[in-house]
């Protein structure tokens, strides 16, 4: 059987833009394009696993005090794996994979982010190829065209 190809058309994406991310209702997180990188990852910490009426869950807190949209919100999934992830320094560990929907361009996607201590790195954010593939074309010369977009509809629509 063959693989039925995307033929949609690809929208181009810079190397860094802001995100949102529907199912935590944080906006504008600002995020890091990489095409090295197999999965997305997003910055957190308390990560625990926890059990809720039979069921098991991971629970952890998205970005951190020092952030500007931090929410101090637990969130809670039973939708996540843990999954053995290689760093870009080559260093192998386990990592929470959660699966989550998030907006670029006024589109809904549904994927896949490592749960990571990101605190050190620049972007909270990091988009890889699970999410970029047969969707995006990356432009290393452009920065913010989802937000752009994003303002510019805001800006234009009519007050009701």
């Amino acid at each position: 059987m063959t693989k039925k190809k995307n033929t949609a058309p690809k929208r181009i994406i810079g190397t860094r833009d802001r995100i949102d991310f529907v199912d935590f209702a944080l906006f504008d997180l600002p995020c890091k394009i990489d095409t090295g990188a197999e999965t997305s990852a997003i910055h957190c910490h308390h990560v625990k696993l926890i059990e809720k009426e039979g069921q098991e869950l991971i629970s952890f807190k998205l970005l951190d005090p020092s952030h500007p949209e931090y929410d101090g919100v637990e969130y809670r999934t039973a939708k996540f794996e843990e999954r053995r992830i290689r760093s870009s320094f080559g260093h192998t560990e386990y990592r929470y994979v959660i699966t989550t929907q998030v907006q670029l361009f006024g589109e809904v996607f549904s994927t896949q982010f490592t749960l990571a201590d990101r605190v050190q790195m620049k972007f909270p954010v990091l988009l890889g190829k699970r999410l970029l593939k047969n969707q995006f074309l990356v432009d290393v010369s452009l920065v913010d065209l989802s937000f752009k977009q994003k303002q510019q509809n805001l800006s234009t629509q009519t007050p009701l």
